[in-house]
């Protein structure tokens, strides 16, 4: 069996990233500001930050809902969701004179706050790390495939960046970091032992990076890993039904049936009915911390109040459970603002390694390129010289 050397493995971890640097760093950096988002929200727009100063019961969904529609009387309204705590909820709604828009309710005072009538800093960011701004066609974008396929530079990188730095565990009892040897030294110093701190999360951003691939095959193969949920049957339908029919059920009465269905579920995510045949689709989040914020679903006849079809981590296959626990993985939203921190944080680490690999890179390649120069210089000496002596 032929043993490859030491510099195959060295080119090999080189040319996993340095043919696509500058997306592999753009992708490490966009992701690393989309782990703080909505912080970086917080902290920009007062409008957006969820003040409780009299210490307030949180109002439902329905209840904002319905503050946004006394507001605008004409407003058709799509979705309610909900955040972190300290994050306002959004209501999105159509307007005659609005054709999107997002009202920041405070759900603490019911406060409208702001209507941004444009897109987030949170969705621009999640955009443009997901899918690099590039536009979906059929169920697939090739921004989105372009991303996810990095998951396959960064888990070759790491694989041949361990073959490569021999005993790489030293550097989690002994650290070395030379800061007087040059910057040459400096960089590879930085670079491995980032790597070697890294290797969790290297790990963890390979292994979700893989899945989102594996769906957006599925995706673009129109297979779903979630079934539709099913329509109202037309007998079910009252027979006054205008072209703003008034449902037995409300959304209140339908939130509460999600609640009675799962104790520790709390709303996130809420959809009324678009048409008569349309349901209550009531998402949320339960006790499960590796799971999503739309890991629970319950959807709601809005004419006879039976759940016509629900959704728990319990009662997952393995592709839900996937899709359900790459994002919180990913994110880093499993233990909230701490664990966005450190996700933070390591996500600094990864974009530094790419720029440090490269900048070691192009400083070889600058010496080698002085070096074949010199070389080449000193060949033609040679030859004018021999060249001087003939003619003598």
């Amino acid at each position: 069996m032929v043993k490859l050397s030491n510099r195959f493995w060295f080119q090999l971890h080189g040319w996993f990233s340095l043919p696509i640097w500058i997306i592999f760093c753009f992708v490490c950096l966009t992701g690393t500001i989309s782990v703080i988002s909505h912080e970086l929200t917080w902290l920009t727009n007062p409008a957006a930050r969820a003040s409780n100063p009299d210490n307030l019961a949180e109002k439902t969904m329905p209840e904002l809902i319905a503050i946004v529609e006394q507001a605008y009387p004409t407003a058709k309204v799509s979705t309610a969701m909900s955040f972190e705590s300290y994050l306002v909820n959004a209501v999105i709604f159509t307007d005659s004179n609005k054709p999107y828009a997002i009202a920041y309710v405070n759900q603490y005072t019911g406060e409208i706050q702001q209507i941004n009538q444009g897109t987030t800093f949170t969705n621009f960011m999640r955009s443009l790390h997901g899918w690099l701004l590039f536009p979906w066609q059929n169920s697939y974008s090739v921004g989105y495939y372009l991303v996810c396929a990095m998951a396959i530079v960064m888990l070759g990188a790491l694989i041949t960046g361990l073959v490569v730095y021999k005993n790489f565990w030293r550097a989690f009892t002994q650290p070395k970091l030379r800061l007087k040897q040059g910057k040459k030294t400096f960089l590879g110093d930085l670079h491995r032992l980032s790597g070697v701190w890294s290797i969790w999360f290297l790990l963890l951003m390979s292994i979700t990076g893989l899945w989102y691939l594996v769906q957006a095959v599925l995706w673009h193969n129109n297979i779903d890993i979630e079934p539709h949920p099913p329509l109202v049957e037309i007998v079910q339908l009252s027979i006054e039904t205008t072209s703003k029919p008034v449902r037995p059920v409300t959304l209140s009465a339908a939130l509460l049936i999600a609640e009675n269905k799962f104790p520790d579920f709390k709303s996130t995510y809420i959809t009324p009915p678009e048409h008569n045949r349309d349901t209550y689709k009531l998402y949320g989040e339960g006790d499960f911390i590796f799971f999503d914020q739309y890991s629970y679903a319950v959807i709601v006849n809005p004419w006879t109040g039976d759940i016509v079809s629900e959704r728990s981590p319990a009662k997952m296959n393995t592709l839900q459970t996937l899709s359900h626990i790459a994002d919180p993985l990913h994110y880093g939203t499993i233990g909230g603002i701490w664990t966005k921190i450190i996700w933070f944080v390591f996500g600094v680490f990864l974009t530094g390694m790419s720029i440090t690999g490269f900048m070691m890179w192009g400083s070889r390649t600058i010496k080698a390129s002085n070096r074949n120069t010199v070389d080449s210089s000193a060949v033609k000496d040679s030859e004018l010289v021999l060249t001087k002596q003939e003619v003598k």
